[in-house]
């Protein structure tokens, strides 16, 4: 299958330019005005380059013409030239004067966006600084304490305990803490290193020792 280095970026097809008419074109720097009509010339000398097509002459040929480095080069007694950088010319006043109102409305453009970007700019810092200036003088929130959970496993005791599991036994009246409150109950059996107590609530938990009172 055939392939083409076909240019896509303006700049490039001006780059491409200059390398092909160099008398004619420049990639950077000062200018030389163009002949008017040149872009029919142009195309014509290009119209089976692979590289270039003619919508892309005609884009890059607006862009050119409309830099400021080109419209300063548009100045009494300067002359215009051609692909091969002949003569065609001395521009005209009219022609000077157009040249000269585009690229002062233009720098005011481009001056008026600048501005407004730093505008901008300077609006954003001022919001930011407030929005720090209030975060540093909003008092820090306290943190809640947690909440207790209660689970019917977990008892606490107050008062005596017993010293060992022999000092309990079965039908034996105690206390246990479920949550805040001591509750009273009676002993059912002890198991290994647990007692199930049955509360006179008619609810049977079962805690270790050092969570039963008598």
């Amino acid at each position: 299958m055939e392939t083409t280095d076909k240019l896509t970026d303006v700049n490039q097809v001006i780059e491409y330019l200059a390398q092909q008419f160099p008398n004619c074109f420049t990639a950077e720097g000062e200018t030389k005005p163009l002949k008017i009509g040149l872009f029919q010339e142009l195309a014509d000398r290009l119209e089976n380059d692979p590289k270039v097509s003619k919508t892309q002459l005609r884009v890059a040929i607006r862009r050119y013409t409309n830099s400021w480095r080109y419209l300063k080069s548009i100045k009494a007694g300067q002359l215009r030239v051609d692909l091969d950088g002949n003569d065609c010319g001395e521009i005209e006043a009219e022609h000077v004067e157009h040249a000269a109102k585009a690229l002062e409305e233009s720098q005011a453009k481009a001056k008026a966006m600048r501005a407004e970007k730093m505008a901008e700019q300077r609006r954003a810092a001022k919001k930011s600084a407030r929005a720090d200036l209030a975060k540093a003088k909003r008092p820090a929130r306290k943190k809640a304490p947690a909440k207790a959970t209660a689970q019917k496993e977990t008892v606490e005791a107050e008062g005596v305990t017993p010293e060992s599991l022999n000092e309990l036994k079965p039908q034996q009246k105690v206390k246990v803490k479920l949550g805040k409150s001591a509750v009273s109950g009676q002993v059912l059996e002890i198991v290994k290193q647990e007692v199930n107590v049955q509360l006179d609530s008619g609810l049977t938990v079962k805690v270790r020792l050092e969570h039963i009172q008598v």
